[in-house]
């Protein structure tokens, strides 16, 4: 998958719309510098924005695979386009994420929001509570997140235990 561009059609998309968006998933991660495998584009994007992208996405020829009020996953035949995953937020979270968010350089160099750590560890967090099979592969981006200078380790810790994990974030601290 060339995720590069898929970022440069959904950049042109989006921001020819005013939407507000962040890069956030494996992609984010290694935009923080922690290369790792991944099969998809993730993308947030605030939800007034959701009717507008499956419709794009349709047009470029991806197949909707899901689609609900906080998430649409998209499949394209062709392997350079792949998969997309679009999370959509609503105020006040929307709000708070994309006022801590900073921008960096993305695939290809394209320029992109990127949620702070304490935020994308915050949905890895999620991601494990709704799925426990990802729990390996999590942890293992949350702990390059949680290393990475000036995290909050107390809003990390606070994520883990609204989760119901602090088992995790103990097994975690310990290694940090």
């Amino acid at each position: 998958m060339d995720f590069g561009h898929n970022l440069k059609d959904l950049k042109s998309f989006l921001d020819a719309r005013q939407y507000r968006w962040a890069l956030i998933g494996g992609v984010a991660v290694a935009v923080y510098g922690l290369a790792r495998t991944t099969l998809d584009l993730d993308l947030l994007v605030d939800v007034d924005a959701q009717e507008e992208i499956v419709s794009f996405m349709e047009e470029l020829g991806f197949e909707t695979l899901h689609c609900s009020t906080a998430y649409s996953n998209h499949l394209h035949a062709d392997p350079i386009r792949g998969r997309v995953d679009f999370l959509y937020v609503r105020s006040p979270t929307s709000d708070r994420l994309f006022a801590e968010a900073e921008e960096r350089t993305g695939p290809r160099g394209i320029p992109v929001l990127v949620p702070k750590p304490e935020h994308l560890i915050a949905m890895k967090v999620l991601a494990i509570k709704s799925d426990p099979s990802r729990t390996f592969q999590d942890l293992a981006d949350i702990r390059y997140l949680a290393s990475l200078p000036g995290v909050n380790h107390e809003e990390i810790r606070s994520q883990f235990e609204r989760h119901g994990l602090l088992d995790r974030y103990r097994e975690l601290e310990h290694i940090l």
